[in-house]
């Protein structure tokens, strides 16, 4: 996945290059910036030492040396001061110039902090929104996974008029009940009164007072099931469009590219591939809802294209519950979308 928002000691994670947020010495002065010289082992002081200092809203870069990395970018990120002193242009230019640094040096992966979001006291959560905003925009043009590296849920705060929004929103629709998110969920109290010892009049009373799907079966007579000839070649081109067809469909319509919609869905280059090399690819609820955000489908349209696979949304899950109050809300940025359902502690868009 090109961005993901992981919990995680960035000294930890397994990606060609991570990102150092450092001062203009380059000498370890505490934070992410201690623990990753602890952690590389002395030979990096020395690296520093022979790069002679960055410039702020520069990037550097070393071997990663005992790290599970082949390199540490050092990027210097500005001291927040209110912000009218230039702060965003230079954290965008940290971001910006890691990632071309990363990419000069071919790496197909990379893990930034959030920087200057520690001791320099930038709010965090417009640091989330600088890094989103500018990894996006680099990810538009190259190809790269980029992971977004948090010790804990509190190293952000979402606006209090967001979260309150979604709270409330989980509060006024969400059931819990799991027969409405698993259809074929069977309660306790019918599996142990239906054994081979139940008498089939109280078998029939049970089955009546489960609770009933809102569809029926075709009815079939006995001469209609012996499969006349061309019947099942007619059942099978009146079926509905796949997945894969269906979402074509949707981009044409509403005017996009195919970059443009995988991109904006978030979603690599190769996935979309294998969607359009394969009409019977079969992708996760998080996948289809990526795609659903990326081209800003109604709740109509977004169920529809969940039903081509066999899905819906569901009031017994919270993590639908928030994609869905983005779109009734009419939200469609993915990435505020991933920072809200992180959050709550659930599964991103898109995994």
């Amino acid at each position: 996945m090109p961005i993901r928002i992981v919990r995680q000691d960035i000294t930890k994670i397994r990606a060609d290059a991570i990102v150092n947020p450092t001062n203009e010495c380059l000498i370890p002065g505490g934070g992410t910036d201690e623990a990753i010289h602890r952690a590389a082992g002395k030979r990096l002081a020395e690296a520093c030492a022979r790069l002679g200092g960055c410039e702020l809203g520069q990037a550097k870069l070393t071997p990663g040396f005992d790290l599970p990395c082949k390199y540490i970018i050092h990027t210097v990120g500005p001291v927040w001061r209110g912000g009218m002193y230039g702060e965003r242009a230079l954290l965008e230019s940290c971001y910006t110039k890691s990632l071309l640094l990363a990419k000069k040096h071919r790496c197909r992966s990379i893990a930034f902090p959030l920087i200057s979001s520690g001791a320099y006291g930038y709010p965090k959560d417009r640091v989330l929104r600088v890094a989103t905003e500018c990894i996006s925009e680099f990810l538009y043009e190259h190809e790269m996974d980029v992971y977004i590296v948090v010790y804990d849920k509190t190293s952000y705060q979402l606006s209090e008029e967001l979260y309150s929004g979604v709270t409330s929103y989980i509060d006024d629709q969400y059931t819990g009940d799991a027969s409405r998110e698993n259809p074929l969920y069977e309660p306790e109290s019918f599996r142990l009164n239906c054994g081979s010892g139940i008498s089939q009049s109280k078998k029939r009373d049970a089955e009546a007072a489960l609770p009933q799907p809102d569809f029926c079966l075709p009815e079939f007579s006995a001469q209609e099931s012996a499969c006349s000839p061309g019947s099942l070649e007619e059942v099978l081109r009146s079926m509905d469009k796949g997945f894969a067809e269906t979402l074509f469909d949707y981009i044409d319509a509403k005017g996009m590219t195919d970059v443009d919609c995988y991109k904006r869905a978030n979603i690599d280059r190769k996935t979309f591939s294998k969607i359009k090399c394969s009409k019977t690819y079969k992708p996760s609820k998080a996948t289809v809802l990526s795609f659903a955000i990326a081209l800003r489908l109604t709740l109509d349209e977004t169920n529809h294209l969940l039903n081509t696979v066999g899905m819906s949304l569901s009031r017994s899950s919270k993590f639908d519950l928030i994609v869905e109050f983005f779109i009734k809300n009419g939200r469609y940025d993915i990435y505020e979308i991933n920072e809200t359902l992180f959050k709550f502690d659930q599964m991103l868009l898109c995994v």
